[in-house]
């Protein structure tokens, strides 16, 4: 399965509490997360300074309080090469100093020993400068590196360093030697650089351009860490909707959908800082429809989230996630079955490879995960299926390993860690029971829907509506030359606008004004 060619959009929900993001792959959801725009969040990337709170010798590790609940965790070799410096840029930063003049003046030596102890350089009540790179999980606070790195499209910038590494994945030399050269000649004193696959062939201007916008948003930082009394955040990576682009645009990105005007901006400015050319694949979406409805997102979430997730002519797969481990079991259910119970058994199992690859990336699954296939006898079929499943996977960005089946039928996957699995709780408490298992009679639906339209316009003059319905009842009010909906419009002399809403439940329904707030 070539991944690379298929086409990709990427969808971009902004609401005022959170900003949800889905990532299609030929109109198939592949990757879904969310962004909460309230109260403290703590992503992997954020820089914090935080505040040594217990040494604990016995695993050459400290606890570090960063604001969380849950105190978080660095290990010595955590610390970087070059700790000292960041040390001592943290102890003598104060308003009154200029801060690029120490920043530029600080000795990057000596390197941390690869055997030495965390006490020798950490004390409780230290305030230290760290980064996220794994967020709080479970019990678990969040793990963190004093090793800071911002990181862009085309480079990574590395405060407190010298060295300038390219990617071993740029094979040509005269390619390497030519981006080495130029990051290194403009990369101000006390900086290091990591220059990634995605700079090659790219021309000075916008590999420039993406360094000066990474120093900026390091050096403007400094400020905060300067004034800073206590525990505090003192910048975040980029909101996940540049993340993504950051780590997945390519030319087979055609499109991204943003419902958002402040949003759709800022994601357009930062396309056109890393890749100029892409510029015009965002779009603002002015749709009537909620954007994941019109996309189909809400659907196929709710069909992809469950415990048991349906596939292909009958098969399905039952997904558990424990403390320890993840389990997926391969099911043919009602299947029919083929002369052949071998060969029937390898596509099924080749088709629950499929859905496996992209339901671990839709829920981000992490740690390690037991596929239990159903059982076939022949060895060629078993190496194929590793084979396929390893080609599958070759897509995904986190860092993953597949074992070869077991004579049980078990593979094993171990996938990068790095946040809490997402999970959605698909069942729904019926709005109109609230859990009570009684409804009013669907009968007597249409006059309940016309006694709250009666009283919106008659009782308080609103004369332009908009209902919203789920796609069950809406056919019920439209049906026929002389609907529900016509009698309505007739009898209350007023504008009606109906709207199908897919994650609405049957009987489901709320009315909206002409500034599309729901009236109550």
């Amino acid at each position: 399965m070539e991944v690379e060619n298929v086409q990709k959009d990427l969808v971009v929900d902004v609401a005022p509490e959170e900003v949800r993001l889905a990532l299609l792959e030929g109109n198939r959801l592949i990757e879904y997360s969310r962004e909460s725009t309230k109260g403290e969040s703590y992503s992997v990337g954020d820089v914090f300074l935080g505040r040594v709170k217990k040494l604990l010798p016995s695993l050459n590790a400290a606890f570090v309080d960063i604001g969380d609940s849950k105190e978080a965790f660095i290990h010595y070799l955590d610390l970087g090469l070059y700790f000292t410096a960041f040390d001592r840029f943290v102890r003598e930063s104060n308003p009154n100093r200029d801060l690029s003049d120490l920043y530029s003046n600080i000795p990057l030596g000596p390197i941390l020993a690869k055997e030495g102890r965390a006490e020798d350089y950490l004390k409780p009540g230290q305030m230290v400068m760290v980064q996220i790179v794994k967020e709080p999980i479970s019990t678990k606070g969040s793990r963190l590196t004093a090793e800071i790195s911002l990181a862009g499209r085309n480079i990574v910038l590395l405060p407190f360093a010298q060295k300038v590494s390219v990617s071993q994945k740029i094979a040509s030399k005269e390619e390497k030697k030519r981006l080495e050269s130029l990051v290194t000649s403009i990369l101000p004193r006390n900086y290091g650089a990591i220059i990634r696959t995605a700079a090659e062939g790219k021309n000075a201007a916008i590999l420039v351009g993406e360094l000066r916008s990474l120093i900026q948003k390091w050096e403007s930082s400094w400020k905060k860490l300067a004034r800073s009394k206590g525990v505090g955040l003192l910048f975040s990576e980029n909101s996940k909707t540049t993340t993504i682009l950051r780590d997945l645009l390519n030319d087979s990105f055609s499109n991204v959908y943003v419902n958002d005007p402040a949003v759709c901006e800022e994601t357009r400015n930062y396309i056109s800082l890393i890749s100029p050319e892409q510029e015009k694949i965002v779009k603002l979406y002015n749709g009537k429809e909620p954007i994941f409805d019109h996309f189909d997102v809400t659907r196929q979430i709710k069909s992809s989230f469950g415990k048991i997730v349906p596939m292909q002519r009958g098969t399905y797969l039952v997904i558990e996630t424990t403390e320890a481990l993840n389990v997926i079991d391969v099911n043919s259910g009602i299947r029919a079955k083929s002369s052949d119970q071998e060969e029937n058994t390898f596509e099924v199992n080749k088709i629950a490879a499929e859905e496996i690859a992209r339901q671990l990336r839709l829920r981000d699954m992490g740690g390690i995960v037991i596929v239990d296939f159903i059982d076939m006898e022949t060895p060629a079929h078993r190496n194929e299926l590793f084979n396929y499943m390893v080609q599958l996977m070759s897509s995904d960005r986190a860092k993953h390993n597949v074992l070869p089946l077991t004579k049980f039928g078990l593979m094993q996957i171990t996938r990068q860690r790095i946040r809490p699995v997402t999970k959605i709780d698909t069942a729904e408490q019926c709005p109109l029971c609230h859990g009570s298992g009684k409804i009013a009679a669907s009968m007597a639906i249409d006059r309940e829907i016309e006694e709250k339209l009666s009283y919106f316009v008659v009782d308080k003059g609103i004369r332009n509506l908009t209902l919203r319905v789920s796609p069950i009842l809406g056919p019920y009010l439209t049906n026929g030359f002389n609907s529900f909906v016509r009698q309505w419009k007739r009898k209350y002399k007023c504008k009606l606008k109906l709207v199908e809403i897919s994650s609405f439940s049957v009987l489901q329904n709320e009315f909206l004004n002409e500034k599309g707030e729901v009236l109550d």
